[in-house]
């Protein structure tokens, strides 16, 4: 076994940390009899020789005998190396520009031809995958299809096999991975499509088991996007019902393994804890892979989650709630339903299944409000509620809970909100969640007072008072100044631009009930940072007006060859301050051909707020719409102002509103308030929208 790796010269090959003289200790990890050992090898493959998906010369170097390993059925836990042998040979290389691209921002630069002989060299030994399609092991043969239908060079041979073993396999999710691979043979090679496509079609009406015509089905749409059936969703609920009532016991777990310390291992035991007690776990990815081809079918989207989360078994309602999480994050549309349900699931014993119910309303926001009675309910539960032998809602449920009803502005969430400002550590989310309260939330001042003046003067400064001093903005707590200021001097040097701005925005909210710091702003005029120095001119108008010194403390940020950062925050500022500032107009106005965006979107929304001159802003306002659509929250603020001076602009907004796309959506990610910033444009728009109706007539 692994004859010839004493001949490679293996230190000086590389990998991700370095010369590569530990690789052959790593593969003879691969074939070692102890399990703790295999995974540790296996996790130092994908950590160093296979890192983040890279390709090093030592990777190359491994490929042969990674292949070895696979043949020999002496050696356990293959499956994973298939696994491995797959992710390394199986990066798509369509283009010159993609191979341009690989490695281009890492200090050590990876060859793009790496990728391209790995999966040559795989390829050139990839019919060691067709026998293992038939191994005795059900972890080989589940990896085995990918592997195939990804590295081998005769995808018409492949697909024939993997079809013909389809009649003869038993194992329930090495037959939905060998449907699966079809699938990807079919997106891969447009000439075996069409009749992959009829297949699918066939075994997705014909097969026996519900849950092998589901993973056709899904694979047919997967192929055939722009063809799946209009009965998708009834075909699909039904499927959902068969399997639930056809499954027995929940699938085994595996072979019980010690806890292991390797990245491999965590991963490996969060997967087993999740599936942990469903009968039918894999129909997760198979809807995730339902819904990806879907798209923006919306609807029928909803319909399904719906379904499921009308379920009888908590691990469809589970799924639903992940799967709409992803839909609702991308896709505008009409949720009620949907959220109402997932807040039902609050009250189930399962406690997997409440934690995904919080943990997807605290995105809401607004749109969490047909979930408040139960988020209500929930945090009003009682000791026992939860199951013999607890004590209560557990504090992290509890948090969550609290933070998507303080989220959806319902009142319900003060009181609640109170008692957690006298426990000894408070979750920063709650704090900056108050500003969607109202009035009722003045209550809470006092609290947070008491709080900042507990705040120690350290290093850690900003991280435990900004989110106190946001809160006590927001409920305009001005009975709070001593602590305020308190803050404002004593700041530390670590990050003390931030502490000062924060508590001036604090100080500008606080308006004239501020007086007594007009001297800490005044000096804060001059101060090095723009944002400070702005800040502190913001607060001084509010506390005072003007004086003679805000205007043109502001306008000197203006100046030729201001920075992009003085000139956002001074017509920021200024915007805020509104007509009363209209003799800064003329100093606003090369903002609006600056080659910063940022700066002609402010600029242009601020020359508009204290000059009411709509012809040379909306413009500038219109074009920065099209180029980034990040700024279209701001410039909608503006327009909703503008009223009929911006009718230029009706159909922009129009357009705006009748997309079904989020603004914002990123298939690679989201942030917490990308829903709440997306809702924000909406209604902004439909505000913009109804003043320009209204001036029409």
């Amino acid at each position: 076994m692994l004859t010839g790796i004493e001949e490679v010269d293996w230190a000086s090959l590389g990998h991700a940390y370095g010369p590569a003289d530990d690789v052959p200790e790593l593969l003879r990890g691969l074939a070692s009899a102890d399990p703790a050992e295999r995974e540790t090898a296996l996790d130092g493959m994908y950590g160093a020789v296979h890192h983040q998906g890279d390709v090093y010369d030592s990777t190359l170097a491994c490929i042969p005998f990674l292949l070895e390993l696979v043949a020999d059925p002496g050696v356990q836990d293959r499956g994973c190396i298939v696994e491995l042998l797959t992710s390394i040979g199986g990066i798509e290389l369509d283009d010159d520009e993609e191979l341009d691209e690989i490695g281009s921002e890492d200090e050590e630069f990876i060859p793009a031809a790496n990728y391209a002989m790995a999966a040559a060299a795989i390829a050139a030994g990839a019919d060691v995958f067709l026998g293992l399609v038939s191994d005795p092991d059900p972890e080989v043969r589940l990896t085995a299809p990918c592997a195939l239908a990804s590295l081998h060079p005769e995808p018409a041979r492949v697909l024939t096999l993997l079809r013909e073993r389809l009649t003869v396999e038993r194992d329930t999710e090495v037959r939905l991975a060998l449907v699966a691979a079809v699938g990807r043979i079919a997106l891969r090679h447009a000439s075996l499509r069409a009749e992959t496509v009829d297949w699918l079609d066939w075994l997705a009406r014909a097969a026996q088991d519900p849950g092998l015509r589901l993973a056709a089905l899904v694979q047919r749409a997967r192929c055939a996007p722009g063809d799946i059936p209009d009965d998708v969703v009834p075909w699909v609920k039904g499927l959902l019902e068969e399997i639930r009532t056809s499954a027995g016991r929940p699938a085994a777990t595996g072979t019980e393994r010690a806890a292991s310390p390797t990245l491999i291992g965590q991963v490996r035991e969060l997967l087993e804890e999740h599936a942990a007690g469903r009968p039918a776990p894999w129909t997760e990815e198979l809807l995730r892979t339902l819904h990806a081809a879907l798209d923006d079918r919306v609807d029928d989207r909803i319909a399904l989650i719906v379904a499921q989360l009308r379920s009888p078994d908590w691990g469809q309602r589970s799924d639903a709630i992940w799967l709409c999480g992803g839909l609702i994050r991308v896709w505008r549309g009409r949720y009620e339903e949907v959220v109402r349900l997932v807040g039902a699931q609050l009250q189930d014993p399962e406690p997997r299944l409440r934690e995904a119910a919080t943990s997807f309303l605290e995105r809401l926001f607004e749109l969490g409000a047909p979930a408040a009675d139960a988020l209500a309910s929930r945090l009003a539960a009682g000791p026992g509620a939860w199951g013999p032998g607890t004590t209560g809602l557990p504090r992290s449920g509890r948090d969550g809970a609290l933070l998507a009803l303080a989220r959806a502005g319902d009142g319900r969430a003060v009181p609640l909100l109170a008692r957690a400002l006298e426990e000894p550590e408070v979750r920063r989310d709650l704090l900056y969640a108050v500003d969607g309260l109202g009035p009722s939330a003045a209550m809470l001042a006092p609290l947070l007072r008491r709080r900042l003046a507990g705040v120690e003067l350290d290093e850690q400064l900003y991280d435990r008072a900004a989110p106190l001093l946001y809160a006590l903005a927001a409920v305009r707590g001005a009975q709070a100044l001593p602590e305020v200021l308190r803050v404002l001097r004593g700041a530390p040097a670590n990050r003390r631009d931030w502490v000062r701005e924060a508590a001036l925005r604090t100080l500008a909210a606080f308006g004239p009930a501020a007086r007594e710091a007009v001297p800490d702003m005044r000096r804060l005029l001059a101060a090095d940072s723009s944002a400070v120095a702005a800040a502190a001119a913001r607060a001084l108008w509010a506390a005072e007006g003007d004086r003679g010194d805000v205007l043109p403390a502001l306008e000197r940020l203006l100046r030729p060859g201001a920075s992009g950062a003085d000139w956002r925050a001074a017509a920021q500022a200024l915007g805020e301050i509104g007509p009363a500032a209209a003799a800064a107009a003329p100093a606003l106005r090369p903002g609006l051909a600056s080659r910063d965006l940022w700066v002609r979107v402010r600029s242009a929304a601020a020359l508009w707020r204290v000059s009411g001159e709509a012809s040379a802003s909306l413009p500038v306002l219109l074009a920065a719409w099209e180029e980034n659509r990040h700024a279209r929250v701001e410039i909608a603020e503006c327009l909703a102002e503008m009223g009929p001076a911006a009718s230029e602009a009706q159909l922009l907004v129009l357009t705006e509103l009748t997309r079904r796309r989020r603004h914002n959506a990123q298939e690679d990610g989201s942030g917490s308030h990308d829903i709440h910033v997306d809702e924000k444009l909406l209604t902004l728009c439909r505000a913009a929208l109804a003043r320009m109706e209204r001036g029409a007539f």
